[in-house]
């Protein structure tokens, strides 16, 4: 299915794009500022509630896809969205160090930002079942039991994270690094953001806490790719 470009009042050809694991992405052409459409799963609410962290983002140092609205002023028409498409140079695994500054001034600059609207935190699915992409119910009940062990060996160093830092979702360009898909935003531990910008820091209790999450958020999304990482989580224990 084809993004309904005219929802936004655009005529324009359109190519797939690569790199979209949980959502179907699309390019314009021959537009003078080309346009990015991604199909969606979350709310309006939820693409609202990335507004402040994209300016927050920005003022740390990043180029950000600010959410485009369609003509009526809706985020998610009819299940898709709309952002700038950013030109540059892909980064590569090693290039992750380099934002490890900026990352942290991403924190610390929204700090007191609440939760994403119904999503749930490592430590709040101590004791929820659900939030964002995660149904603890769809788990069998010892991998339930193991992601909760995994995340109670975390501390409370909470705060908005990006959620899915990998060189895909960099981009060097002249103005700085762009960030891009914000789709796994949320208040969460911070080490999550940390394991990919500082891994020398990790600690084990960390790394197990993020093989957890992966194999909770991708559960229903991706369950072969889920399987595979809840062996490895399994081993850990």
């Amino acid at each position: 299915m084809l993004p309904p470009i005219h929802l936004w009042g655009i005529s324009a050809p359109l190519e797939p794009l690569g790199g979209g694991h949980r959502n179907a992405v699309f390019r314009t052409s021959e537009l003078a500022r080309d346009l990015v459409f991604k199909s969606t799963r979350r709310t309006e609410a939820q693409l609202r509630w990335l507004a402040p962290v994209h300016a927050a983002a920005e003022t740390a140092g990043f180029v950000t896809p600010r959410l485009i609205p369609d003509r009526t002023g809706r985020l998610n028409a009819d299940g898709w969205t709309c952002e700038p498409f950013i030109e540059g140079r892909p980064f590569q695994p090693e290039d992750l160090p380099q934002i490890a500054e900026r990352i942290d001034a991403f924190h610390a600059a929204t700090a007191n930002l609440p939760q994403r609207p119904e999503f749930c935190s490592s430590c709040e699915l101590l004791t929820e079942t659900t939030g964002g992409d995660v149904d603890l119910t769809a788990l069998p009940a010892d991998l339930m039991a193991l992601c909760r062990c995994a995340w109670q060996a975390l501390g409370s160093e909470t705060g908005v994270i990006h959620g899915d830092l990998t060189a895909g979702n960099l981009i060097h360009t002249d103005q700085g690094p762009a960030l891009i898909d914000w789709d796994e935003a949320r208040v969460d531990h911070r080490a999550y953001d940390r394991l990919r910008t500082r891994p020398e820091t990790a600690t084990a209790a960390e790394k197990t806490a993020a093989l957890a999450w992966e194999v909770a958020a991708s559960w229903q999304i991706e369950p072969d790719h889920a399987q595979l990482v809840a062996r490895i989580l399994r081993a850990r224990f």
